[in-house]
């Protein structure tokens, strides 16, 4: 078939869908005023402008996938099968064969120094490394243990991860490694000491042996930058591991670490958990400390956006992480209370209600949201209310407007490590002939920033207003017992380079940064690409338990993550 010819039978479907999805809308809309719902659907319909707009990018959607489909073939590779059962194991299962001697640090450590060494000429995530000094740690570890110095009940007590390897992203800190958050001017730079999470789970007794790809200043959902490449998804190479924690996505779902840590200030835990079929949590805000974290929060309302938080293969794993890395602020997150998964009341949204140049939701990512709900509703006999709320139509702008700050730091110092600025139309005509030490989406992003929404102006205060009139919704839905399931993203991983044209779909991840809720990145199978879907679940402030729960719930239902093949 001749490229007009599809092009003609694309444009048709998207018709198709578009009136299908205002009808199923409306169907929507007529169930939940049945159902006596208080946040009942109440969209208003986009104008014309706006309608011409988002038909026009789909259009530009659909071309872009066909040519990278054409480039890079339909399939790529996966990632090579396990031959060391130490591999399947969580963190918590580790660490208790470590301490009740069953296994030793060194084996568990060299295992999986082995399997990085064998998935990174793959998936290049990754970027720094210290096996050596990890596999002398691993030894005073063991030493340690079989001094019987504290016994197995203490050793539980004080270093819950005494001999488990540990990986994180290439902008939290860790002493010796490098620090650049891919940044060109940063690529010599090293960590003279730990961030505060890093220390905190070092004393617990986890082992510090990789460091994971990030995007350029941490800031675009597709981890690639001009100092360490572009990391590859283990599921499909072909595809993106997300941003800006993907390299820490990628080594987590191809068995290369047991459990590591993410940062996340529009999405950059849960994109990659998502894309990479892993469990990742943002946690509620100003519980884990930043410090450490480059770039660094330019305010203090940046930096209650900001979170860092565990990324790991198993749910199990999730809190007693959190535990560690919220150190006196643990406290406020009750995270030892029980939760009676039939006491919590379940909100879930499908969609966003249609973002401007925002991406409609998957059907697999559609069909795992029901049975989700079904799950909660038949098997767990909860309160389950599908509802609607309307502001997250604007969840991008309201983003973009909230990160904007007084003290007028731009995107352009930041690319040039805050020495100066670059000239992005410079750096731009640089890009075109391959002499730019910028990527392609740093430099747009910097001259874009020039012509958003900027601090002070009207347009600025009345997306805080958004912001603030929909926490306010929010946390009166949820209440201290409810949690609100929606999208991670509206689509499986896309394709390398295609983030480009879809860029505002992390605005279903950056909404939530921007309201300070806690969120739980759940891996919920593969689709039918054979890629990893899943879902989020947002709870109000300091409510992290519940997220959490209802990920060992999920994951005991629908398995979680999904292993490679087992040779072993």
């Amino acid at each position: 078939m001749k490229l007009r010819e599809r092009l003609r039978h694309k444009a048709k479907s998207v018709l198709r869908s578009l009136n299908a999805c205002s009808t199923r809308m409306d169907e929507d809309q007529q169930g939940k005023q049945s159902s006596g719902s208080s946040f009942v659907d109440k969209r208003k319909r986009h104008g014309l402008v706006k309608t011409i707009l988002n038909v026009g990018h789909k259009f530009l959607v659909l071309l872009v996938r066909w040519f990278l489909k054409t480039v890079y073939g339909e399939h790529g590779q996966k990632m090579p099968p396990i031959r060391n059962l130490i591999l399947m194991e969580s963190a918590s299962s580790l660490a208790l064969k470590i301490r009740t001697r069953k296994l030793t640090s060194v084996e568990v450590t060299q295992a999986f120094i082995e399997r990085c060494k064998e998935i990174n000429p793959l998936l290049n995530c990754v970027v720094d490394q210290c096996y050596e000094a990890a596999l002398k740690e691993a030894a005073m570890a063991d030493k340690l243990i079989a001094s019987r110095t504290l016994t197995e009940e203490q050793l539980a007590s004080e270093k819950p991860f005494l001999g488990v390897p540990i990986s994180t992203k290439d902008c939290i800190r860790v002493k010796d490694l490098l620090h650049t958050a891919g940044i060109w001017k940063r690529r010599n730079i090293r960590g003279e000491k730990d961030a505060r999470a890093m220390e905190l789970m070092r004393k617990a007794g986890a082992i510090p042996f990789a460091l994971t790809n990030v995007s350029e200043c941490c800031m675009w959902w597709e981890s690639t930058n001009t100092i360490h490449g572009r990391s590859c998804n283990p599921y499909d190479t072909n595809r993106i591991v997300g941003g800006s924690s993907g390299g820490e996505g990628a080594i987590q779902a191809a068995a290369g670490s047991p459990f590591g840590l993410g940062s996340d200030i529009g999405g950059s835990i849960r994109m990659p958990a998502f894309f990479n079929g892993i469990f990742g949590h943002k946690p509620s805000r100003n519980v884990v400390s930043n410090d450490g974290q480059y770039p660094q929060a330019i305010s203090d309302e940046q930096d209650m956006f900001l979170g860092i938080g565990p990324m790991c293969r198993y749910a199990t794993d999730l809190k007693p992480m959190l535990r560690i890395i919220a150190d006196q602020n643990a406290a406020k997150l009750r995270l030892d209370e029980p939760v009676d998964l039939k006491q919590i009341r379940f909100f879930y949204q499908q969609n966003d209600g249609g973002g401007l140049l925002v991406s409609p939701v998957d059907l697999d990512i559609r069909d795992a949201m029901e049975k989700v709900m079904a799950h909660f509703r038949s098997t767990v006999k909860a309160d389950v209310r599908k509802v609607y709320l309307d502001k997250l139509r604007k969840s991008a702008p309201i983003w973009f407007g909230n990160m904007k700050h007084k003290e007028n730091v731009s995107f352009d110092a930041q690319l040039d490590n805050l020495e100066g600025k670059i000239n992005p139309y410079a750096e731009a005509l640089k890009w075109l002939i391959g002499q730019s030490n910028h990527t392609f989406v740093g430099i747009m992003t910097a001259i874009t920033e020039r012509k958003g929404i900027q601090y002070g102006t009207d347009q600025y205060h009345y997306m805080v207003r958004q912001r603030d009139e929909l926490l306010q919704e929010m946390k009166t839905m949820l209440g201290e017992n409810g949690v609100f399931i929606y999208p991670t993203h509206p689509t499986v991983a896309p394709y390398h380079n295609e983030p480009i044209v879809r860029a505002l779909n992390f605005s279903y991840t950056g909404i939530i940064n921007v309201l300070g809720f806690p969120a739980t990145s759940i891996p919920l199978g593969l689709g039918r690409e054979g890629l990893p879907v899943g879902l989020q679940v947002v709870a109000n402030v300091n409510q992290d338990r519940l997220c959490l729960a209802v990920a060992c719930e999920l994951e005991r239902a629908f398995g979680g993550w999904v292993a490679p093949e087992v040779l072993a």
